[in-house]
């Protein structure tokens, strides 16, 4: 779907139904890169559908790498077969690499092309061209790598080598592509290296390294890997993707009546912030562990609506929400109260998270103010619906449809199809969920 492709969201009464989320984005990214620098093939279930992990496997495949889709299904994700070509095996590609939207593609396999000695350029579209790449580029160029930027941002040019070596590093922002970036870089280099960050982030990659066989070492908010380590290949089940499942839960919790189950959903307790800003803002959440795959929990999350109350997310809250924020602003449209502090780092996703979203709820009849680093929500007065912009952001684009649901007339969302970078069934199951 094209992301110029505008949506019309109708008002609902109430939601109600189970849901199976597509793969979770961020664990199909790091099974994806880790099977094609393993030893010996691995097979992937439930790989994300979004464009953003494809072209995690276009770059991939331009490097080398041979990938096979056994099968796509609706329900359960593509599978795949990756014949890995062992740490510090991929090749040089002939033409650029081609990252999309994705800041994830970029920024984590910059961490393994450092370590390889051939001079590789990787790319984007415009959104991703505007993204920081600062923060990867000092800590990889510490390491020995070399690099080439327009001002710190994309497209990149890296130089790679053989001889990286491991660094002690404490980013300035806490983000979990940075730190997976330079743990990636630190399994190909001599010595140790060990993140310490400010807070902590999601630990996908930390899980992923471990179920490929890899030690990884962890106290508090540091973490370290020595150089040198093996990955082994083998089977592997991506569970389903909380923050696609978070547009699901918020609006069970938004609209009354209202009673959704997800199942086969992730349940890693650096991903369920969420959860616990629901349960404060008066939903009624239960969840149930039913097994783990890869040291990754997985299992159901039942959401019935109540009352909503006022809250507030401070900033040591916010690296575990920071993809949810959108669409808990787009909560607070439905009565409740929400303020965000210490988020400024979405200002510098797909979009400039914070305004855009500003923009768009008022142009929705919303009340919202905008702050350097977060926004103040107050769900007063009824949304009206209107004519809103996503901006080629998938997380909004999905945020304004959730907001939409409790208007009084329908909502025009432009930009609508940029939620297939993360969830091309989005609109779909929106649908199917409306009671």
């Amino acid at each position: 779907m094209s992301s110029t492709f505008a949506v019309t969201v109708q008002p609902a009464a109430r939601m109600s139904g189970r849901v199976r989320p597509p793969g979770d984005k961020s664990i199909s990214h790091r099974y994806a890169m880790l099977a094609s620098i393993a030893d010996g093939p691995s097979v992937i279930y439930g790989y994300s559908t979004g464009a953003d992990c494809a072209s995690t496997l276009g770059c991939l495949r331009a490097l080398g790498v041979p990938i096979e889709h056994i099968s796509r299904d609706r329900e359960t994700g593509i599978h795949l077969e990756i014949l890995g070509l062992q740490v510090g095996g991929l090749h040089r590609s002939p033409t650029p690499l081609d990252a999309g939207n994705s800041g994830s593609t970029i920024r984590m396999l910059s961490g393994i092309l450092a370590a390889h000695p051939f001079r590789t350029t990787v790319t984007g579209d415009a959104s991703l061209r505007r993204r920081p790449m600062r923060r990867i580029i000092s800590p990889l160029e510490r390491m020995g790598a070399r690099f080439i930027s327009d001002d710190g941002r994309p497209p990149l040019t890296l130089m790679g080598t053989d001889h990286l070596k491991g660094i002690d590093f404490q980013p300035d922002v806490a983000s979990a592509q940075v730190k997976s970036a330079v743990l990636l870089a630190g399994l190909h280099a001599d010595g140790m290296t060990r993140v310490v960050e400010p807070m902590c982030t999601r630990d996908h990659t930390e899980r992923a390294l471990e179920a490929f066989g890899a030690q990884v070492g962890r106290a508090g908010t540091s973490v370290a890997i020595r150089g040198g380590q093996r990955l082994i290949g083998g089977t592997f089940h991506v569970p389903g993707d909380i923050s696609s499942a978070a547009f699901w839960i918020v609006a069970a919790a938004a609209l009354p009546g209202s009673d959704v189950t997800i199942e086969h959903v992730g349940l890693n307790p650096t991903r369920t912030g969420i959860l616990d800003v629901l349960r404060r803002m008066g939903a009624e959440v239960k969840t149930v562990t039913e097994h783990a795959q890869a040291g990754e929990p997985i299992g159901i999350i039942r959401v019935r609506h109540a009352n909503l109350q006022p809250t507030q997310i401070t900033p040591e809250e916010v690296p575990g929400v920071i993809d949810e924020l959108p669409v808990l602003a787009a909560l607070a449209t439905h009565g409740g109260e929400l303020s965000v502090f210490g988020a400024e780092e979405l200002r510098v996703k797909e979009s400039d998270r914070i305004s855009t979203l500003a923009e768009g709820l008022r142009l929705m009849g919303g009340e919202i103010d905008e702050q350097p680093d977060g926004f103040h929500v107050r769900g007063r007065n009824r949304l009206r619906g209107g004519e809103v912009d996503a901006k080629n952001d998938h997380r909004l684009a999905m945020a304004f449809a959730i907001a939409a649901l409790g208007a009084t007339g329908p909502t025009v969302i432009h930009d609508a199809g940029s939620a297939g970078v993360s969830y091309p069934e989005f609109f779909t199951v929106l649908e199917s969920l409306r009671a």
